[in-house]
């Protein structure tokens, strides 16, 4: 901790101090300034919390650290936009922090890694693509035991990666982002594929570029429904859906989507979900949240 930090606790603890403060004009006037020490009055607030059994005091301090945690988690995913969105984990895990600020992002690494070593043991070069799907699809789908969640489709906790990793259970988006996610860390060439009322992967054509085999996301081979275990379909497959659903075809239906615009997809699927709950000022939340993302 720096010097002027050390110098400036004091001053914090004071302002905790004047929390139950009866004027509200003032008290306003005490919480912008504690919010304005941001994250680093969180565990100051948190013990002061401890301390009290004041329900309406208690209440004061909630409402601050959430303000604070909520303004910490807009701006770090702020920057994941405005750096290229190109860490799809640590985009899930930021979005999933606007509902668990105190997620634990080295144990969900941790997980993750595992997953991808396991998945590592088992492929080679000499595998054909259909061969590596098979083998991402044993170790995620047999061994972890990843499904959809048939019975709970629309619950929130199907877009957070905690609960998906905690239960095994997902939504086609968030399982498609974590077979992503491990997939393109093993160099796998697959993509998202933002599907009107689904979302699916394409596994890429490869290319020779210098000697060295690149993916082509111009061209893909086959689909990919982690929602229903990996099953492996075409094109038309999916023209076949979009026909049922009377939607018109578009390239954007058979090509991959960056990593921004499934953290997009995401907070869609939790405004639906909390609204859906009568959840509206969570939802609100959420709508303030898409707004770091353009």
């Amino acid at each position: 901790m720096h010097m002027e930090e050390k110098k400036n606790i004091p001053e914090l603890n004071a302002l905790i101090s004047l929390m139950d403060e009866p004027d509200e004009q003032i008290f306003s006037q005490i919480s912008e300034k504690i919010f304005s020490y941001g994250m680093d009055s969180i565990s100051l607030l948190e013990d002061a919390w401890d301390k009290t059994f004041d329900a309406d005091l208690q209440q004061r301090i909630e409402g601050i650290i959430h303000d604070v945690q909520y303004a910490n988690t807009y701006q770090s995913i702020r920057n994941w936009y405005l750096s290229g969105g190109t860490d799809l984990l640590q985009g899930f895990m930021l979005l999933s922090k606007t509902r668990y600020p105190k997620l634990d992002e080295d144990k969900i690494t941790k997980q993750i890694g595992q997953f991808t070593q396991d998945v590592w043991l088992e492929l080679n070069k000499e595998l054909t693509a259909l061969a590596k799907v098979r083998v991402l699809n044993h170790i995620l789908f047999d061994i972890h035991h990843f499904e959809g969640n048939l019975s709970h489709i629309s619950s929130p906790s199907n877009n957070f990666i905690n609960k998906v990793l905690e239960t095994r259970k997902g939504n086609p988006l968030s399982l498609s982002i974590i077979y992503l996610i491990i997939a393109q860390s093993l160099h796998v060439p697959v993509f998202g594929i933002n599907l009107p009322q689904h979302f699916i992967i394409g596994y890429a054509d490869e290319k020779k570029d210098g000697g060295k085999w690149v993916a082509d996301k111009n061209t893909i081979r086959f689909y990919i429904n982690a929602f229903r275990k990996g099953k492996i379909f075409s094109k038309n497959d999916i023209e076949t859906f979009l026909m049922q659903m009377n939607v018109k075809p578009d390239k954007s239906h058979f090509l991959p989507c960056d990593n921004i615009t499934m953290m997009k997809r995401l907070i869609a699927n939790l405004i639906l979900s909390y609204e859906g709950e009568g959840e509206k000022s969570r939802a609100e939340e959420l709508r303030n949240i898409s707004k770091a993302l353009r």
